[in-house]
């Protein structure tokens, strides 16, 4: 039987631990779990933790970790996904798949038909709730590693910090996918809800990105990540 997996936002070691409040009131109320329980904690690391609580109460649930263990090897292909900015379950969906196909880091990217605009405090928020989305992920999929979520960029300041060895930008009327050579590290940019402009895609190229197409049909916003990286993982990656 599979253990339940949590990521804690803490270093971990062998020994007692008292959960924080949101996990403790998850594991605690809503799962209703019990003393002797097993489970297993991440902390991001890259090693996986297990152990059984030995506390649920109102004021506390703490965990006595006894088996340290390696975790899940990531990708050897280091992709950074440069997602264009869409709406809400539209986004959650981009970011829950690419985290589970092993994304290393997801840039949400603003560009000229975004119809997103995010500010301060609600920017903040979003940051927030994508980083838990990538969080949940990598509890349900076996990950050990929480891949970086950034803040939006603008797509120039984006495309300006990308040296990775192959720089793709999807493109309806680019090359296959398939017809580029093994890199071992990747930056994918992919539109929005409606595409890139052609002085977009013109100026990726400029930057270095190479045009690539997945095939003869045109995908939304939230798939072409699905199928781009599962493809890239295929040819290159752990797939």
């Amino acid at each position: 039987m599979r253990l339940s997996r949590f990521f804690i936002d803490a270093r971990l070691s062998l020994g007692q631990h008292t959960l924080p409040e949101a996990q403790a009131h998850y594991i605690g109320r809503v799962l209703r779990h019990a003393v002797g329980d097993a489970l297993q904690l991440f902390d991001g690391s890259g090693q996986e933790y297990r152990g059984a609580l030995i506390e649920v109460s109102k004021k506390a649930v703490r965990v006595e970790l006894s088996e340290q263990l390696a975790g899940l090897p990531e990708s050897p292909l280091h992709i950074h996904l440069g997602q264009g900015l869409s709406r809400g379950e539209r986004m959650d969906w981009a970011i829950q798949k690419a985290t589970e196909l092993g994304v290393a880091a997801i840039t949400p990217i603003v560009s000229e038909r975004c119809e997103v605009r995010l500010k301060d405090e609600r920017a903040d928020k979003r940051l927030a709730h994508w980083r838990q989305v990538a969080i949940s992920a990598c509890e349900q999929c076996g990950r050990s590693v929480v891949p970086q979520i950034h803040a939006p960029q603008l797509l120039a300041d984006w495309l300006a910090q990308q040296n990775a060895d192959l720089r793709l930008v999807l493109h309806p009327q680019a090359e296959a996918l398939t017809s580029h050579p093994s890199p071992g590290s990747l930056a994918f940019l992919i539109g929005p809800e409606g595409g890139l402009t052609d002085s977009e895609v013109s100026q990726a190229q400029a930057a270095g990105f190479l045009g690539a197409r997945l095939g003869p049909r045109v995908l939304r916003t939230e798939t072409a990540p699905v199928v781009a990286l599962s493809v890239a993982q295929q040819l290159w990656g752990d797939f």
